[in-house]
Formats: structure tokens, sequence, C-alpha cells
């Protein structure tokens, strides 16, 4: 029996087992430029069992097994670069229960941040971590996902309390518990968290809540400099204002998406911050956010507080790297994320912009300033040899800079295969008893090979 038949009849439904084209096509990339690989079948289970007598047959035959949510991710994570089997999560998206006065959810790995927080808002509760798209759960705290409000909520090791993991030979266990914290043995959920589905295939989680604020107001401010930007946005941080979110975003960058969306944004290095909490804390801190950018030389400053231009404010600093592409229509993209420290931020990005200007690259930069990590997006020809070579060129400066500078290779993106280099690079030797771990969770290697790992 082959392993289509061997699948379907483990699952017993043809609609969840496919060798459709389009279907693997699908399931082969994910949305950078990473060379697609088509799985050899795709499988949606919809219970643990399934996932579980799923990694027992294909431990038992040595055939890869690469996890997939909504397909977001950047470095490739997602792609079944040695074939096998896709294990589409997606049918598992069920919100098992909300606990609204112990402020946590318990989900299936298949639910999208959207999902929980449209089901959260009867309770006065939401989800914070936000990396811009609308991920699964799962798949978020695979890659340990942050985006713009990390500042204030940080990222997702820090909102995932306990998991369900279904490990490469089938058998399944729970780490953490319903309680914020626990000083009880080794932090396994904090090992799973960010392991790519390299160690295992979450199937429930735990999440931790907040209570929506009162009231929440959106700045956008503009600078002569990105220099007088960053500035400002270290004085609002010293200052104790505590933003939600505070994104600074370049010259550049802002033309693109004004080209983009329509818009009329002035072409000045920007920040983009949000203020949120009670109304009278957040009207003394916009004043005081005002004064600190206006000591900065800020000029212009926009106060949003209406629900719908605020969101039209923050569709112009998520939609950055859809300018981008959308100015090259038909070429690839390269996303990339680092993360320095905050004095080093500044002139990081200005490094940065200034190596694109030299190599005549148009590229979308910007930033979460509240925790040093920024992002820089380039469209280019994958088919263009030269091309490339220079897009990988400055891919490898942006990096090593940012180790340079006591940073990391990825803030939020995760490893995949576009910064396996850079791992052994920054950890050193660490990356040996990464290594031993893999292979004590999954020794015949098939869950997600290829990533995180050199050869």
């Amino acid at each position: 029996m082959g392993v289509y038949e061997s699948l379907l009849e483990l699952i017993g439904d043809r609609e969840r087992v496919s060798q459709n084209e389009t279907v693997l096509e699908h399931h082969s990339k994910g949305i950078a430029y990473h060379t697609p690989r088509q799985p050899d079948v795709v499988v949606f289970p919809k219970t643990a069992e399934e996932v579980s007598r799923v990694l027992a047959f294909a431990n038992e035959h040595r055939i890869p097994v690469t996890p997939f949510g909504a397909g977001t991710s950047l470095e490739g994570h997602v792609i079944p670069v040695e074939g096998g089997i896709s294990l589409d999560m997606t049918r598992m998206n069920h919100i098992v229960d909300i606990r609204p006065d112990d402020f946590l959810a318990i989900v299936e790995p298949g639910v999208t941040r959207l999902q929980l927080n449209q089901a959260l808002k009867p309770y006065g509760l939401f989800f914070p971590v936000d990396p811009g798209a609308d991920a699964t759960i799962g798949g978020m705290a695979a890659t340990n996902a942050s985006g713009t409000n990390s500042v204030k909520y940080g990222f997702m090791r820090d909102h995932v309390l306990g998991l369900d993991v279904v490990l490469a030979d089938g058998s399944v266990i729970q780490t953490g518990s319903l309680a914020v914290k626990s000083s009880a043995g080794y932090h396994l959920t904090g090992l799973f968290v960010g392991s790519e589905g390299t160690l295992g295939i979450f199937t429930r989680l735990i999440v931790r809540l907040h209570g929506i604020p009162e009231t929440t107001t959106a700045i956008k401010a503009c600078f002569p400099t990105l220099e007088a930007a960053a500035q400002a946005a270290f004085a609002v941080l010293k200052a104790g204002v505590e933003p939600g979110k505070i994104e600074l975003v370049d010259e550049a960058t802002i033309a693109a998406v004004n080209a983009y969306k329509q818009t009329d944004y002035p072409v000045k290095p920007t920040l983009f911050l949000e203020l949120s909490g009670s109304r009278a804390s957040v009207d003394d801190g916009t004043e005081l956010v005002k004064e600190l950018c206006e000591s900065e030389g800020a000029v212009s400053f926009v106060v949003e507080t209406d629900s719908l231009a605020r969101a039209k404010l923050w569709e112009a600093r998520h939609h950055a790297a859809f300018a981008i592409q959308a100015a090259y229509p038909g070429k690839a993209m390269l996303s990339t994320d680092v993360c320095v420290p905050l004095s080093e931020l500044p002139g990081a990005i200005a490094d940065t912009r200034r190596l694109v200007n030299e190599q005549n690259m148009t590229a979308a930069i910007f930033g979460h300033v509240g925790d040093g990590n920024y992002h820089t997006v380039l469209a280019f020809d994958p088919n263009d040899a030269e091309e490339m070579a220079r897009i990988e060129q400055v891919h490898a400066h942006i990096v090593r800079y940012a180790l340079s500078r006591g940073g990391t290779c990825t803030g939020e993106h995760g490893i995949g295969i576009g910064k396996r280099t850079f791992l052994r690079e920054e950890k050193g030797d660490a990356v040996g008893w990464m290594k031993r771990l893999k292979q004590l969770f999954d020794p015949n290697g098939i869950l997600n090979p290829g990533k995180i790992f050199l050869p």
C-alpha cells in the first residue's frame, strides 16, 4: 500500500488527504522568495488523535512531515524541502474555551488571531500579538512571532502558558498549565515555542489575554531626519509613556506607501505611535508625546481617535511590504528582519538605507523602534543571477551589521531556510546543543527537515 492510500486509511476521508496539483502547489511555498517544493501529499487533520496517527506512521516509514498554517511565514518554514507530508492544521480551528476571569483562552492551532479576537470582544478582552498577517495561533507560536504590539505586550513566548504537543513518534505531552507562572521543572513550553515545527506539532495552546483598553489614540509624527525621529522615539520611551505601538518608517518607504495606497503622507521619516489606557492617561500621554516630538523638530503631528481613522493610519504601516511588491509586479520578495540594541537602531536603519541606495535597490525599511527590531523588504527578479547575488550580499551585510552590534539575525521571523548560515555565526557552539535537542525529540529527523540547521 502506498503512502497516499495508507494516509487515506488512517484519516478515512478523501476530502482531507489530497494529491490535487493545486493543493500541492499551494503547500509548496510561503510568501517570500525561497524556492518552492511540492509535498507528496497534503493531510488536513481535525483531531489530535489524527495528528498522532499520521506522525506515528510517518516516523515508522521515515517520511518527512512539514506543518502548515496560514502560509504567511517569511523564511520558508512551510516549504517541504524533502517532500513527504504537508500537515495542514487549518481544520483544527476551534476555540476550545474562553476563561475571562482567568484572562486566558484554550485554542486549537488553526485558530487565527482575528478569529480569536472576534470571539473575545464580548468579554472585553483581546489577544495582543499582531504580526500583521492573519496568521494562525499555532504558526505564530511555532515562530515565536511578535509585531507592532510587542513594545507593550511582548511576544508569543510571553503569551503561551501551555501546549499539547504531538512528538515525532506520535506520543503526546502536555507542557505548562492554566496558571500564569510555575517553577516546576524545565520550561518545555518556552522550548517548543519558536521551534518552527522541528520538535513537535501543537494541537492545543493555552494563551494569555488582556483587557481591551478604555481609550486608544494613534499618532503620526514626521521629522526632518531619521536621527531626529529615532531620538524622539527614545525620548518617549524614557519618559515612561509606555506606548502600545511605536514604529519608525523611513521616507523612501512612505513614498512607496503613498504610491500604493494613493495617500499623501509627507515624505519624511515618520513615527507611528499608539497610546492606550484610561482616557485621562491617554490624553496626558498624547500631550507629553507631542512636546517630546516637537523638541526633536517634528514637522507635523497628527492625532487620530476615531477607530476607522486609526485603522487607516496603521494600514499604511502594515502595507509597506505590499507597496514595494506592488511597485514591481512579477518579482519575488525578500523580507528580512534583524534586532539590535535600542541605541543601535538608528545607525542600523541608516546603514541599510545607504547600502540599498548604493546598490540602486528600492527597499521598504521600517522598525519596531520600541524593541530594536527592524525589517527590510526588497523586490527582485529571482531569474536574474546577478541581481540575486547582490540581494544575498545586501542580506548578509544587514545581518552581520546587526550581529556586530550585539544583535540577533532575526527578531521575529525565525530561522527557517533563510537564516541557517547566520544562526551558526550568532550562536556558535550552542548550535551543537540545539542539534542534540532536535535528535532527542526527533531521532529519525522527520519533523520539518532542512529548517534551522545547515546540513
